[in-house]
């Protein structure tokens, strides 16, 4: 962002809108790609349409990192699937520069080579040296944590910052158990009077149905897709904090594509829809109105 917006005559928020929005038109065009060539055109339109109306995508059209890394990490598994493993280890690298959560590239690349190792004929199968490749992705990572114990004598700063928004390591059966907790004056009483955070109960909601979608992926043996999901629910389910989980589960791709297969249904199709619209308007107006920091 700041060499853009160098090169836009200094103007940082214009490059950080600017960066988040080519990002997200390209994932659009490579993420249609990727289903189409698997699943055919129709689960494809049903795919991007489901994405691109998910009460949390406006996050991607907002100075955050969700469409940069949406970008690389579709095109990581889009390489890996047409047999670019060197390109997919690269865009994997760099989906690991953009957060912490990155590191959840590896594991589908690994289990998409496990998964193409063993069901591809011999002539089509990854190499060895492919599967070796696919260690430089933590890089990523580990360069940003040089930098900042170069620059700051902490490489876990991005851990130790994130404690200022009471985000610390705790199990999430710990996380629904407090949120599970009675009020002392009841249910009822406690959302009348304003005393349950309703923005808690919702994040914890979709964090659940992604869950069950990886399980969905999972019980179809769609390795690599299913871990990638599970991954990236648990980890900022693990962090102690509900909060912005529905960001979160956004960039789970593959969840959208299942979402899309079952959504030949047309009742589910109208439900999905109609439910996707009505919080992408809500989440949109108070975004725009400062409830969400951006």
């Amino acid at each position: 962002t700041p060499l853009v917006g160098y090169a836009l005559g200094g103007d940082t928020l214009v490059a950080g809108i600017l960066i988040s929005n080519v990002a997200l038109a390209l994932t659009a065009v490579l993420f249609y790609r990727l289903v189409a060539e698997q699943w055919g055109t129709s689960v494809a339109d049903r795919a991007i349409w489901y994405w691109l109306i998910f009460p949390a995508a406006f996050f991607g059209s907002a100075i955050y990192t969700e469409a940069l890394f949406l970008l690389l990490a579709v095109g990581a598994l889009h390489a890996a699937r047409r047999g670019w493993w060197e390109l997919a280890a690269l865009l994997g690298l760099a989906a690991t520069l953009t957060r912490f959560v990155g590191l959840i590239v590896l594991p589908l690349l690994l289990m998409e080579w496990w998964v193409q190792r063993r069901t591809h004929e011999v002539g089509k199968r990854p190499s060895l040296l492919a599967l070796v490749v696919l260690f430089i992705v933590p890089l990523g990572t580990a360069s940003y944590m040089a930098y900042l114990w170069r620059t700051f004598g902490d490489p876990l700063a991005f851990v130790h910052g994130a404690a200022a928004w009471q985000r610390v390591p705790q199990s999430p059966l710990v996380t629904v158990a407090q949120l599970l907790q009675r009020p002392a004056e009841g249910w009822w009483a406690a959302l009348w009077t304003g005393h349950i955070h309703v923005d808690n109960w919702l994040d914890f909601g979709l964090a659940a149905l992604f869950l069950a979608l990886a399980a969905a992926l999972l019980a179809n043996r769609r390795w690599s897709e299913g871990v990638f999901v599970l991954l990236g629910v648990l980890i900022p389910f693990s962090s102690g904090l509900l909060m912005s989980q529905r960001r979160y589960v956004w960039v789970l791709f593959p969840a959208f594509i299942l979402l899309a297969q079952w959504g030949q249904r047309p009742w589910l199709d109208k439900l999905i829809t109609t439910l996707s619209l009505l919080g992408l308007a809500l989440f949109t107006a108070l975004f725009a109105n400062g409830y969400w920091v951006g």
